[in-house]
């Protein structure tokens, strides 16, 4: 599908040079005398890497049609991390470099997004927020509640965020799985 530089949109994936980008930011800028242009910072779905990029206004630019489909993650075998068909069972492993640092907040019997494009699995998407368990954090202290200091907890996934200092070991936190950062704290 082919559009224009005005057609970028963060999240989009588009082809350039025959590599997928994924867009991360997108600022349109128009310098004096000169002619508009938008400077563009996309991530390489292959192999990850950052490239940013000035496109003139106006510019044909080629957008990947993606297909979504929902998947729950089953299991981790070294650097595959396996995940099912919710409608067909059938089993696809998927490399851990795909999962752009979503393995973070990845627990098994999840259910996410694996993201296709010409039946190859490009990317995989997480829910925007996800809850899970703090396994390790310093003790809460009474009268902890009212501060807007933060301290390091481990959560069930491995990852570690940054928490309020009233939660203790074992609460539930909700989790931003586009920033990485808490969000509430969750009762059961």
């Amino acid at each position: 599908m082919i559009g224009t530089t005005s057609d970028l949109r963060v999240g989009a994936i588009v082809r350039y040079e025959g590599e997928l980008y994924e867009v991360l930011e997108v600022e349109h800028r128009t310098p004096g005398n000169k002619p508009g242009f938008y400077q563009v910072k996309m991530r390489n779905l292959s192999n990850g890497r950052l490239l940013e990029n000035k496109f003139l206004s106006g510019t044909p630019i080629e957008f990947a049609r993606l297909e979504h489909r929902p998947h729950q993650f089953l299991y981790r075998d070294g650097t595959l991390y396996v995940f099912m068909d919710t409608e067909t069972y059938e089993q696809i492993p998927v490399e851990e470099r795909l999962l752009g640092g979503a393995e973070r907040f990845l627990v098994e019997g999840q259910t996410v997004n694996l993201v296709f494009h010409e039946g190859q699995v490009v990317m995989v998407e997480l829910p925007p927020h996800v809850n899970l368990r703090v396994v390790q954090t310093e003790p809460a202290v009474r009268g902890n509640t009212v501060t807007t200091a933060m301290k390091p907890a481990v959560l069930e996934t491995g990852a570690t965020i940054q928490v309020p200092l009233f939660v203790d070991e074992g609460d539930i936190v909700r989790v931003d799985t586009r920033t990485g950062e808490y969000v509430e704290r969750v009762k059961e």
